[in-house]
């Protein structure tokens, strides 16, 4: 059985130094390290688990209690972080365009009748794809609500956005998207922009991506007029994991242009159901600087819906 961790220095502290010297016992000319039986059995476990993080805790206290032999259990770590790696890289090399993909299903609605007779429905697709190189993200949403047979909210969306990574955090991003919203004033509205990203935080627990660069936007209104513009694009993108099975997101994005600047951002709460599934809450909020005559600046959504992940 595998000693646990918390005992690990304990256990080194125990161990004897494991250089033996050679026939002439000189203690420069040192044989081949041997790594103490209790501590090679811990790697192991640790290597055949795929636990990199106890993998270096094992390495970090072998180290400083047996230099010696610490340095030969570091170059086991390091090989088989390099074998993991190469592996990992083959895979999505011979990976076809349809593999690889991961992401989310979002499926709500409601329905009420008797004094008052309404029907709503809220749909959303998120896809990524994370190659050596490239990163693809796909969105798809579609919302709609209909109250007393007249239809009171209508809105669509469908985005495409690729990333050129340069490092672990710096990349450089394109987006399309396109909307259609008529109860916000627009029927099309499609948008294109190119800039750098950045990945301010980036762990287990939690995330953190900025994006900033120069758009483009052309909207045909509601009232048959249409407007082309240069924009400044900006988006966040945060997750913070609480527990395994709880988590916050916040997604948000702007476009400033000289006639008409929009502002969008959606927070959600997730919590695991069973599995893959979850039950999430989240509140929309998308600002317009300059709507049509009779359109508010400022529509907001509550949604309570079901998450698949997968």
């Amino acid at each position: 059985m595998r000693a646990p961790l918390f005992a690990l220095p304990l256990l080194l502290a125990s161990v004897a130094p494991a250089w033996a010297t050679t026939a002439d016992d000189k203690p420069h000319e040192q044989e081949e390290v041997a790594i103490p039986a209790p501590i090679r059995a811990m790697l192991e476990a640790a290597i055949a688990a795929g636990n990199d993080g106890e993998v270096t805790t094992i390495v970090k206290y072998a180290r400083a209690a047996d230099p010696a032999s610490g340095d030969a259990v570091a170059r086991i770590a390091e090989q088989w972080r390099d074998e993991r790696k190469n592996a990992h890289d083959t895979r999505i090399r011979e990976a076809s365009a349809f593999d690889l993909w991961r992401g989310r299903a979002e499926l709500g609605g409601y329905l009420t009748t008797g004094n008052s007779e309404t029907v709503g429905a809220t749909a959303a697709i998120d896809l990524t794809r994370e190659g050596l190189e490239w990163r693809h993200k796909v969105r798809l949403q579609g919302d709609y609500q209909r109250s007393l047979g007249v239809t009171t909210r209508e809105h669509y969306l469908a985005s495409y956005e690729p990333n050129y990574k340069i490092d672990s955090r710096r990349y450089i991003y394109g987006a399309g998207q396109f909307e259609s919203d008529r109860f916000l004033g627009y029927n099309q509205r499609y948008s294109t922009s190119i800039g750098a990203g950045y990945s301010v935080i980036q762990n287990p627990a939690m995330k953190l991506d900025l994006e900033l660069g120069p758009a483009y936007r052309y909207t045909a209104f509601t009232d048959a007029t249409t407007q082309s513009s240069l924009a400044a694009r900006g988006s966040l993108d945060f997750a913070w994991k609480f527990t395994s099975g709880l988590k916050l997101t916040q997604v948000a994005s702007a476009y400033l242009e000289r006639y008409n600047s929009t502002i969008n951002g959606t927070t959600a709460l997730a919590a695991r159901v069973v599995g893959p599934l979850s039950a999430q809450l989240s509140y929309v909020v998308q600002y317009e600087s300059s709507p049509p005559v009779g359109r508010r600046t400022t529509d907001t959504t509550s949604r309570a819906s079901l998450v698949y992940t997968f």
